[in-house]
């Protein structure tokens, strides 16, 4: 597989089968080489200022609007249904999401779908959600998209072979990827596969800003990886079907052809990928515990400065180096919503409890922080240098939404810890007026 490099950059692509397939100097030629359709996709108002104006032009044997009908079609635990149930305030904690064994029950990634939690509205374009996808087989005649917002992919077992109008993408644990709004996708596994789905309406993502950091830093631009142009010629007599998230629901259309019939593109509104060992951390090196906004790797703005409608934050391994300072998080509540999940390894704030393939939610200002383990072992331990988060990578995704858990996070997919409370029992008082 080969990749373009670059973070929103305006790239050309074409399949090598077919050179000159992209037209020169317009866009939409009277005819175009090869005997192509011109297409454009817009993820952005025509009139969105340059710096957030967004399109792709595809070049295809037929249009995507060859297709039957769409009709509804089950969405099993795909939801955005916020009210379903009654709010839960308390802190939250999943094990392990259990990934249905094949071939007793074989489960695409479509129907492997379940949503966590989540707040706003598709229509209105303005909100998020958290998925939690668990397969086992592959996407076999028939892709995705999604009508309604991106979705920030997160595998945290087995890899992914996804492939979208614009090629193909490999994505492993510990590397993420982003589809965006209205782009065709399919995806192949190869065994038991689980993984973590950020999904935002209404905005894109785009690198944070560094202000004093300066020029470099957090996830480089040219880290970010982008397919090149494929294209299958292929007839599907019995019928390929094409999903629509649309409205938070799914609707199925029936085609006779194979959605990946780009021969060439240009663009700067494409799918991408991102390997997470290439994010460059940022840490305090004198006192103090810096706040985890030094950790964001993509957010999704709104349009209150400096407010996110959703951040993506890891906690990479890292040089943990602050003098006379309790270094592992500190206490808080918070006017964000805070979920996090584990790819691989241990949290070091929570080393029981908290497991690769499980996750937690810390809702607005639901206090949440260390165990009484983590609080008593750093409050003893000699400060020195230390390596952090070796061999391990947490996530969060935070949002300035207050998120409402849907019935299958609280109920149905019986993976809540009931006991994650006690985590905190064991806090006791240090205090003694008598010793400053």
């Amino acid at each position: 597989l080969q990749y373009l490099s670059g973070f929103g950059n305006e790239h050309v692509s074409e399949d090598p089968r077919c050179p000159g397939a992209l037209p020169e100097g317009q866009n939409n030629p009277q005819v175009c080489p090869y005997g192509l359709y011109a297409e454009q996709l817009s993820g952005s108002a025509f009139t969105c200022p340059r710096p957030t104006n967004k399109r792709s032009w595809l070049y295809r044997i037929l249009p995507s609007v060859c297709h039957k009908p769409f009709k509804p079609l089950e969405e099993g635990h795909l939801t955005h249904d916020w009210d379903e149930i009654e709010p839960d305030p308390n802190q939250l904690r999943w094990k392990p999401f259990e990934i249905p064994k094949a071939p007793q029950n074989k489960t695409d990634f479509v129907s492997g779908l379940h949503t966590l939690c989540g707040a706003g509205e598709p229509r209105g374009r303005n909100g998020i959600a958290v998925h939690i996808f668990v397969c086992n087989t592959s996407m076999t005649d028939r892709c995705l998209y999604n009508s309604d917002g991106d979705f920030l992919i997160v595998p945290q077992q087995g890899k992914l072979l996804i492939t979208t109008e614009f090629g193909k993408m490999l994505v492993e644990p510990n590397e993420i990827c982003v589809i965006q709004q209205g782009m065709r996708f399919s995806v192949e596994v190869f065994g038991e596969t689980r993984g973590y789905i950020l999904e935002v309406y209404g905005a894109h993502f785009e690198l944070p800003d560094l202000g004093p950091i300066g020029a470099n830093g957090l996830a480089n631009p040219r880290d970010f990886l982008v397919p090149v142009a494929w294209y299958e010629d292929r007839q599907v007599p019995g019928g390929y079907t094409v999903i629509s998230k649309y409205q938070g629901k799914l609707f199925a259309a029936q085609q006779d052809y194979s959605p990946y019939n780009v021969v060439a593109w240009h663009g700067n509104y494409t799918p991408y990928k991102y390997h997470l060992e290439k994010f460059m951390v940022i840490n305090a090196v004198a006192f103090d515990h810096a706040d985890p906004s030094i950790f964001t790797v993509l957010t999704a703005k709104t349009t209150r400065a400096g407010v996110a409608l959703a951040d993506f934050v890891i906690f990479p391994p890292r040089w943990g180096v602050a003098n006379n300072t309790f270094r592992p998080p500190y206490y808080h509540r918070n006017c964000m919503s805070e979920f996090m999940g584990l790819i691989k390894g241990h949290y070091e704030a929570k080393e029981e409890g908290f497991q690769p393939g499980g996750g937690s939610l810390h809702s607005m200002m639901t206090p949440h922080g260390p165990d009484a383990d983590c609080f008593e072992k750093a409050s003893r331990a000699k400060l020195e240098p230390e390596r952090v988060a070796d061999g391990t990578m947490a996530f969060m995704f935070e949002s300035s939404l207050s998120l409402a858990v849907t019935k299958w996070g609280l109920q149905t997919s019986n993976r809540l810890d009931k006991n994650y409370y006690k985590c905190w029992e064991p806090l006791k008082s240090h205090f003694n007026p008598k010793c400053k």
